[in-house]
């Protein structure tokens, strides 16, 4: 059986991550015009590099929760049949053990020269400039997707959503694409499909099975009827 989880900031929430934008449109209290788009680094790189500093920094401080670790419970039962694919930019899928995660908006850990375009792993702050790893200049900016920008790994994602059996959606709206769009793609070819959700999500296509509660409750019970299925 193989399995696709697709993990948006709802599962990160429960570990003191703070979601997207809050109720007024704001993320941690800037405009994401002023911080998530290629105009804003251009026009403001230092307010830019400095949000993602402090980003880097508080996500240092927390830890996975119960959720994080369940999945990473299933794939040491799973293997290569469980990719887990995350709108996240933090890393505590793979602090709680998980090994097979794609980033599709790119991570807070890494750094990203736009000179050469290397993507070297990186936990200091960047406002100070420092030289690129590979080429020496100094133009890394964060590796993290922003808005107008394309997605990582979007053939990996949609070939494995094409041959799972079985699409999950934990923690996330459902409504920014491509991510949106998962669960039509992995119903038209025949997966069953299940939300773990705060609240239930409208997707255009309904999941075969939605569930509404905290993600660090439904993921653990979801991992054990799984598990228990195969037993």
């Amino acid at each position: 059986m193989r399995i696709v989880v697709l993990t948006g900031a709802g599962i990160s929430a429960e570990s003191g991550v703070p979601t997207f934008r809050d109720a007024g449109g704001l993320w941690e209290g800037h405009r994401v015009e002023d911080v998530a788009t290629p105009e804003a680094f251009d026009a403001d790189p230092d307010t830019v590099q400095r949000f993602y500093d402090m980003r880097r920094r508080a996500v240092a401080g927390t830890h996975p929760n119960a959720a994080h670790r369940a999945l990473a419970r299933l794939e040491g039962a799973l293997g290569d049949d469980l990719l887990v694919v995350t709108q996240n930019i933090d890393d505590l899928h793979e602090r709680a053990g998980s090994t097979r995660v794609v980033h599709m908006h790119g991570e807070l850990l890494r750094a990203r020269c736009t000179a050469c375009g290397e993507r070297p792993v990186w936990s200091d702050d960047l406002i100070d400039a420092p030289p690129c790893p590979a080429c020496g200049t100094s133009t890394l900016r964060p590796d993290v997707v922003w808005f107008g920008e394309m997605p990582y790994d979007l053939d990996v994602i949609e070939q494995a959503v094409v041959a799972c059996d079985v699409f999950v959606s934990i923690g996330t709206s459902g409504s920014v694409y491509p991510a949106a769009g998962y669960v039509a793609l992995a119903t038209a070819f025949e997966a069953r499909t299940v939300e773990l959700n705060l609240e239930p999500t409208e997707a255009l296509v309904p999941f075969d099975d939605a569930r509404a509660g905290a993600a660090s409750l439904l993921v653990p019970q979801w991992v054990d009827e799984v598990l228990d299925a195969r037993r």
